[in-house]
């Protein structure tokens, strides 16, 4: 009766469903179904090939991330390696140098014992001309000495050679005598 009454006062249960509930739902069937045919391949074809993109970039950001740690390795070794080189071709150069100057340094000593011998060599000639210049000079003072002294002059060359040779052993003598000492 209830129901009798709310039909002809033109109210309706919410709870019964009516003609337009249904063909409302027919209605949202249908536009579900053209959607899920023609509309949700589309959506999903471009969500997958989204999905791959991502998947790709993420596959690539992998694949970098594992060159860049093997780069970054290689590039340690290879700075390793690098200091190594430097560190021995260092201490080659320290040995060459060191050697060098070691050759450098017998060089120059021989070479200045060579000027040293020869120097020496030169000043005994020297020495030796010097005094035989000397003793020539000494001898020809001597025989003009002995000349005035004896009032004549010595003509004879064998007597001023023995004239020049006593006196120079005159004076030779006392030189030998005070080296002793």
């Amino acid at each position: 009766m209830r129901l009798n009454v709310l039909a002809a006062s033109g109210q309706s249960n919410f709870l019964v469903p009516n003609a337009t509930f249904i063909v409302e739902l027919v209605i949202f069937f249908v536009i579900l179904g053209v959607l899920a045919k023609w509309i949700l391949p589309f959506v999903q074809k471009a969500m997958n090939e989204r999905q791959q993109f991502i998947q790709q970039q993420l596959d690539e950001s992998q694949a970098a991330r594992e060159r860049l740690e093997k780069a970054e390795e290689e590039y340690k070794a290879a700075v390793a390696k690098t200091k190594a080189e430097l560190a021995e071709i260092r201490e080659q150069a320290h040995a060459d140098a060191q050697r060098s100057k070691n050759e450098i340094l017998a060089e120059a000593r021989e070479e200045a014992a060579r000027i040293l011998a020869r120097t020496e060599e030169q000043l005994g000639a020297e020495r030796q001309r010097v005094f035989e210049e000397l003793r020539t000079q000494i001898g020809t003072l001597a025989v003009e000495l002995a000349g005035r002294i004896v009032g004549e002059q010595l003509s004879d060359d064998a007597l001023q050679h023995r004239v020049v040779e006593r006196f120079l052993a005159e004076l030779e003598q006392p030189e030998t005598a005070e080296q002793v000492r």
